[in-house]
């Protein structure tokens, strides 16, 4: 440790020196320091020493110039960079940030360079809450925040004209350009895991207002009033906030799926006999009909689309979906090696006498394994 020792003037201070553990005579100590004044006899030490109180590996160096009392005081300089005063972290859920480039061709790597002398943030409305989820969907981001979806142009600002027309104008110094939000009072609320896409179709779950929802060209759809307002009016209002929306793009069946788990969800059950049950329900929605055509017995912790097959794990094990042995039916109905029996629901006018007539009826949404 350091020596204490009395000095003459109030402005100097204690500098230390370390000696190397290696120094000889051609090689000297190092000095973690400017050039101050060496202690004992103004020489450094030619042999190493022991790093105690006794030795002398300490030196004092004045404040001043020659030590004067009216002589210039010596200071820090310029800094190449400021320092904040009070460098405390802060959360803004609203706001995004992005750092340098990264070209892997030419080896540049800035990903870890936040310069405040550039503007590298860009914020959305406080007002509809924390950031869940970004996507990048050709030359926009889609901004998804709690209560409100969102897009931003990349690379690329909008100039607006005199009758209010908007122009996209590429800016090489421009990241994220402005802000413009999709119409309707919609969100993700703190379901980003409910996010699936498809070509230009992005689905998600907004608990908060019981809805499911589908971006796409014409705007936010939402798709939970095809015939199913009612049910999902009640088991989303169930969802507390550490339940979730499980969502998906089956790209077998080209179906969005949405497994709701949690507490107060209703228990699935398969059959007359009600041979598997738990609190979740996971259906699926058909573009083509409209409508939700299919109800399932398992509980995937997540799902995904991969090329033509489709995979969900559970219990940290994969499993893939539709798989069909050649000349084999028996994992029909069957998920995570528990089999449940497949029937189909009939709603007809139960009144004899009235007349019942039928287009049509498809048989390809029948549950398959």
């Amino acid at each position: 440790m350091g020596a204490v020792i009395e000095v003459k003037y109030f402005n100097s201070f204690l500098l230390r020196k370390t000696v190397a553990s290696g120094a000889t005579a051609t090689t000297p100590p190092i000095w973690m320091g400017s050039s101050g004044i060496p202690s004992g006899n103004g020489a450094f030490p030619q042999t190493p020493i022991a790093d105690t109180e006794q030795d002398n590996s300490w030196v004092v160096e004045e404040a001043r110039i020659r030590g004067g009392y009216n002589n210039t005081n010596v200071d820090y300089g310029v800094r190449a960079y400021l320092v904040d005063d009070e460098p405390n972290g802060s959360v803004r859920g609203n706001a995004l940030i992005y750092s340098g480039i990264f070209n892997s061709r030419t080896g540049i790597n800035n990903t870890n360079v936040f310069s405040v002398g550039e503007d590298i943030t860009k914020a959305a409305d406080p007002a509809n809450g924390s950031i869940q989820r970004l996507y990048a969907e050709d030359t926009n981001l889609v901004i998804f925040q709690e209560n409100k979806v969102s897009r931003a142009l990349i690379d690329k600002d909008a100039i607006y004209t005199a009758e209010g027309n908007a122009s996209a104008v590429s800016q090489l110094n421009l990241v994220i350009g402005q802000i413009s939000s999709y119409a309707g009072n919609f969100g993700i609320s703190k379901n980003p895991e409910s996010f699936a896409v498809y070509g230009y179709r992005k689905y998600f779950v907004d608990k908060n207002r019981n809805a499911i929802l589908r971006l796409s060209q014409d705007g936010i759809t939402e798709i939970s009033n095809y015939g199913t307002y009612d049910y999902f009016r009640d088991e989303l209002s169930n969802l507390s906030v550490n339940d979730k929306a499980v969502g998906a793009w089956d790209i077998y069946t080209k179906q969005y799926l949405v497994s709701l788990q949690g507490s107060n969800i209703t228990p699935t059950t398969s059959g007359p006999n009600n041979e598997f049950s738990d609190t979740y329900q996971t259906l699926t929605f058909d573009e083509s009909v409209l409508g939700w055509t299919s109800r399932f017995t398992y509980k995937p912790e997540k799902a995904f689309s991969v090329k033509a097959k489709f995979y969900s794990v559970n219990e940290g094990v994969l499993y893939e979906h539709n798989y069909q042995e050649f000349g084999q039916n028996d994992n029909r109905s069957n998920f995570y090696n528990v089999y449940s029996d497949s029937f189909i629901t009939f709603l007809f006018n139960p009144l004899k006498i009235s007349a019942k007539v039928t287009d049509n009826l498809s048989i390809d949404s029948l549950i398959k394994s």
